[in-house]
């Protein structure tokens, strides 16, 4: 696979507080595809300031392993704490792959924020949470109000809250389903809320079966122990590899855009597809 299909692994986040960044270099080790540190909900008002200027000082000299996104969760962009975060992030010598935005109810709001950053000649991905019952009502403009969004992810905690629902699996498929569908329809990945019980092993794995199963990318952890159980559900199978690589080399070799694998036709969306299989894969 060439580097123009190159396409980044989700299949698990985890998150460092941005209070304890001596934490970074562990979690960028834990075996995440994903590390972001959070400057929100870790983190208690009064140390919102500090936390943000040692996030930053931490992002100068930290040493990202290949193949690691790194993720600032910011604050709500429409708060206070959230200027002071965009502030600071338009001055950084040194920023992370992408920010992750909580609390998100428009895509007037992401145009906006990703015009800051054009106009200051920052280049970062963007990483949209789905929260709020407003944010589900406008998810599929959100999913598609600009090119630096390359996941969705859903926020079942706050969700739930909203909604004034109980918060199992069966509450909140409607709405997991709505994020699922408004990224796939714009091209980017979804991602799931972590799973809460941290010694249920096994309710871990069932219900990350059930995100992959649903079309979700990957799934948030709240703990190292679980990426492991992360990383195998959403990594796929030799089956999947084989076919996806049968794929990607019918499209290289085709000459006049018409593909036919195994006997049937496969339209563009289905390379991107395989590439994404690839990516997720061992190998």
């Amino acid at each position: 696979m060439s580097d123009n299909n190159y396409v980044q692994r989700r299949r698990s986040f985890i998150f460092c507080p941005g209070n304890k960044p001596e934490l970074l270099t562990k979690a960028l080790n834990s075996g995440a595809d994903m590390v972001c540190v959070d400057l929100e909900d870790a983190i208690i008002p009064q140390h919102k300031d500090i936390s943000r200027s040692k996030t930053l000082e931490a992002f100068k000299t930290v040493s990202v392993p290949k193949g690691i996104e790194t993720l600032i969760r910011i604050n709500d962009i429409n708060s206070e704490d959230g200027f002071k975060d965009i502030e600071a992030l338009s001055s950084a010598s040194k920023l992370p792959s992408g920010l992750m935005l909580p609390k998100i109810k428009t895509a007037e709001e992401i145009q906006k924020l990703n015009n800051r950053f054009i106009d200051a000649n920052i280049n970062i991905n963007l990483h949209v949470i789905i929260e709020t019952n407003q944010g589900l009502k406008n998810v599929w403009e959100i999913a598609h109000s600009c090119s630096s969004i390359k996941s969705l992810l859903f926020g079942g905690v706050d969700m739930s809250a909203d909604l004034g629902c109980l918060g199992d699996w069966t509450s909140l498929l409607y709405a997991r389903s709505r994020v699922v569908h408004a990224a796939a329809g714009a091209g980017i990945d979804s991602i799931d809320v972590p799973f809460l019980d941290l010694d249920n092993m096994e309710g871990l794995r069932e219900e990350a079966l059930l995100s992959k199963n649903l079309g979700f990318s990957g799934k948030g952890s709240i703990h190292p122990k679980q990426i492991e159980v992360l990383n195998s559900i959403f990594t796929p199978s030799d089956a999947e590899v084989s076919y996806a690589k049968k794929i990607i080399k019918a499209f290289e070799e085709a000459s006049d855009g018409l593909v036919v694998v195994d006997g049937k036709l496969i339209e563009k969306p289905v390379l991107r597809t395989a590439l994404k299989i690839l990516a997720n894969s061992k190998n």
